[in-house]
């Protein structure tokens, strides 16, 4: 059976991915550095699903991660979903955050991509699907400036690792999601979530199962001529 490791996997939408791919056939890697969160949801889901200590940030982390993930079966494909996220105004931001957020959300993405490309590579296909946000595109909202441009910076990034693999039958995509339903989003919102999913175009938030069909299809054969893009699921929020 194939394998994918999926990042960020204790809760949100790194769950619900890990939920969704799980449904669709495939054996997972759940990486994450909430260990309880991860074993949790690996019992829920059943003996194809692997929990793993996972801290994105750290290479030695990751060769573990890759070493589970190969034990576990055919590695096919990487989910980069693990991500930070802080309300901050630009000037307000320490440094220290500013580079622990991209350490998280690129340098992370990078990591993996790193560890898992090359066998990939020459394994003669793969899937790589890096979660990054519609905020990248956005002057303003609710996240920090830190947070956008980490984001900004995974497309940029998307789009080398897909131009790097590509002759090799390996396909990197980005997945944008605007705004979804969920414990963050609804932290972060309070009372005026009501008023933001006014504001999008089909009148509600997304749901996480809905951006991870949009992973289980990437990470799909019918996907294969689908490379270096990122797709948008923001209920036409960018309109």
């Amino acid at each position: 059976m194939k394998v994918a490791i999926v990042t960020g996997a204790a809760r949100g939408l790194g769950a619900a991915i890990a939920h969704r791919l799980y449904d669709g056939g495939w054996s997972l890697v759940l990486g994450d550095i909430d260990v309880d969160g991860v074993s949790m949801l690996a019992a829920d889901l059943g003996r194809d699903a692997v929990p793993v200590c996972l801290d994105v940030r750290d290479p030695a982390s990751w060769k573990h991660a890759f070493a589970a993930a190969l034990a576990a079966g055919d590695l096919a494909a990487l989910v980069n979903c693990a991500a930070r996220t802080e309300v901050r105004e630009l000037l307000a931001i320490e440094p220290d955050e500013w580079d622990d957020i991209m350490a998280t959300n690129l340098r992370g993405p990078f990591l993996g991509i790193r560890a898992v490309g090359p066998h990939l590579r020459d394994r003669g296909s793969g899937r790589i699907v890096n979660i990054a946000s519609d905020s990248a595109f956005r002057g303003r909202g609710v996240t920090g400036a830190h947070y956008a441009a980490s984001k900004a910076g995974l497309i940029a990034l998307t789009r080398r690792a897909a131009a790097t693999l590509a002759a090799s039958g390996v396909t990197v995509n980005a997945v944008a999601p605007g705004t979804i339903d969920g414990e963050t989003v609804r932290e972060l919102a309070g009372d005026s979530i009501d008023e933001l999913a006014a504001a999008i175009p089909t009148g509600r938030l997304g749901r996480p199962d809905e951006v991870a069909a949009l992973v289980l299809w990437l990470l799909s054969d019918d996907a294969a001529y689908v490379n270096g893009a990122t797709l948008l699921v923001d209920g036409g929020a960018a309109l």
